[in-house]
């Protein structure tokens, strides 16, 4: 085992009967700090290798030894930036890792909250009670159903008489109106003078041949 890490796990055993490890919140905070330094150090290197580039595009062929080197640092701060890459990939891992893994426990926590209240609710109660309760209930519903159920009947004092009997007497009367409408009816008279022999439009026919054997005559 080499001295660093002997260094680092004799001052981590320390450090942890010194002091607890850090919370899930300060272990995100330090995470979102190392990510937000290392995206400023992208948009430096970023910048160095324009720089770079541009540098020995203006070289060129005049200055080969300046423009070489020119590329020889944009190459290195292009390793360097994939190398940020990397690194930034793998601490968004840990902490979308972190942050799951908070939510979790703190979803857990609630739930365990939530039952030791339900438990503490139901401690107080006997399904015995509760049975009896529910069957009380019911059966006073059903005796306020049998009230409602009385009061809104129509109360028959005085009303006992025998359908059928009213029905007769109906039909007599009725019998009786009729009989009486027929009585009152009139019959026309038959007339007395005897109807002509031969109705008005065959005499007028006659008249009217008459009237044109005289314009034939007059006229001849």
């Amino acid at each position: 085992m080499s001295k660093i890490s002997k260094f680092f796990k004799g001052g981590g055993s320390a450090a942890s009967k010194g002091r607890r490890g850090p919370s899930p919140q300060e272990a995100l905070a330090r995470l979102r700090e190392t990510e937000e330094m290392l995206s400023k150090k992208q948009e430096y290197l970023e910048t160095r290798i324009e720089r770079e580039l541009a540098a020995a595009r203006q070289y060129g062929t005049k200055n080969k030894r300046a423009a070489l080197q020119a590329l020889k640092r944009k190459k290195r701060y292009e390793k360097q930036l994939s190398q940020i890459d990397g690194t930034l990939s793998t601490i968004e891992f840990q902490r979308e890792a972190l942050e799951n893994s908070h939510t979790n426990t703190e979803v857990l926590k609630n739930m365990g909250y939530a039952a030791q209240a339900m438990k503490k609710v139901h401690e107080n109660m006997d399904l015995n009670k509760i049975d009896d309760l529910m069957q009380d209930i019911t059966e006073q519903q059903d005796v306020a159903q049998e009230i409602s159920d009385a009061i809104s009947n129509r109360a028959a004092f005085g009303e006992e008489f025998d359908e059928d009997e009213l029905m007769a007497e109906l039909e007599e009367l009725e019998q009786e109106e009729l009989n009486k409408g027929m009585r009152d009816i009139r019959l026309p008279s038959v007339p007395s003078t005897s109807l002509p022999s031969h109705p008005a439009s065959t005499r007028k026919r006659a008249d009217d041949e008459d009237e044109m054997k005289k314009l034939a005559a007059w006229a001849s």
